[in-house]
């Protein structure tokens, strides 16, 4: 296990900066937040991919900007903007390729109780971009979100009990905590099929603190993710806005250290 973190925590700073940053920082596992369009362009895929191996640095995944988008692109009932929806995320698959990444996290629909999109659809719909990510090799993996269909452990548990060893689940504990949700349920809903994890803290009033500034439980979540066989890696996922000075990520790092 090795504790990461994602460029996401530097945003609105641009990925060309947000990743040296980091690298200079002493972090050399990363998620690639994807911000725009021109981000995902081979020229600019490969620099980003020389600066990480310039420095012996690693992307294991990636996070598409159009996650807000995924409801209407991927998870409605019109199939020609589902199937143009999967042709664009082709180019993600592409990007994440040239990045040496394994992993895209996936946000989904957004929990709309009027939306013509049945669960079962739904699964449908994720197992073809589920399929079509592992002809690039690439494992989309469904992360729980607050307000999004995905934030309900039981849905998390039918969509597994649906698929089978067709599927994967991102965990974003601060997305639990946000929902009213216990993350360790949450982790339990994924079981075996967990490939990847945002880690954050908690306390009362505050749902997004870095890792250590919280009163969650790591060392307890760790053994249950073992309980699974989870033995991949943390990715702190945290914003701008919750933290004042680029050091006090270093010193999350550390702390996540000393437990795995």
């Amino acid at each position: 296990m090795h504790c990461g973190i994602s460029t996401a925590c530097l945003y609105p700073m641009e990925l060309e900066r947000a990743l040296p940053t980091l690298i200079s920082m002493d972090f050399h596992l990363f998620e690639i937040f994807i911000n725009t369009v021109s981000e995902m362009k081979p020229e600019y895929i490969k620099e980003l991919k020389r600066m990480t191996d310039d420095s012996g640095s690693t992307i294991k995944s990636i996070h598409p900007f159009t996650s807000g988008f995924e409801s209407f692109l991927l998870f409605s009932d019109y199939d020609r903007r589902f199937n143009d929806g999967l042709e664009f995320y082709k180019q993600y698959f592409q990007s994440a390729n040239l990045l040496g990444a394994q992993i895209l996290v996936l946000h989904g629909q957004r929990d709309d109780k009027r939306s013509p999109v049945s669960e079962k659809k739904y699964f449908e719909h994720y197992a073809s971009l589920y399929a079509l990510g592992k002809s690039f090799g690439i494992t989309v993996a469904q992360e729980n979100v607050n307000l999004f269909r995905s934030d309900d452990p039981n849905f998390i548990t039918r969509m597994r009990q649906y698929l089978g060893d067709d599927c994967a689940f991102v965990l974003d504990i601060k997305q639990a905590v946000r929902a009213g949700k216990n993350p360790y349920g949450m982790c339990a809903a994924m079981g075996e099929r967990l490939v990847h994890v945002h880690i954050n803290d908690n306390k009362p009033g505050a749902d997004c603190l870095l890792p250590g500034r919280g009163v969650m439980d790591f060392r307890a979540l760790k053994s249950q993710m073992a309980q699974f066989g989870y033995d991949g890696d943390f990715i702190i996922e945290v914003y701008r806005r919750n933290f004042v000075n680029l050091d006090e990520l270093v010193c999350s790092k550390r702390f996540i250290e000393t437990l795995i």
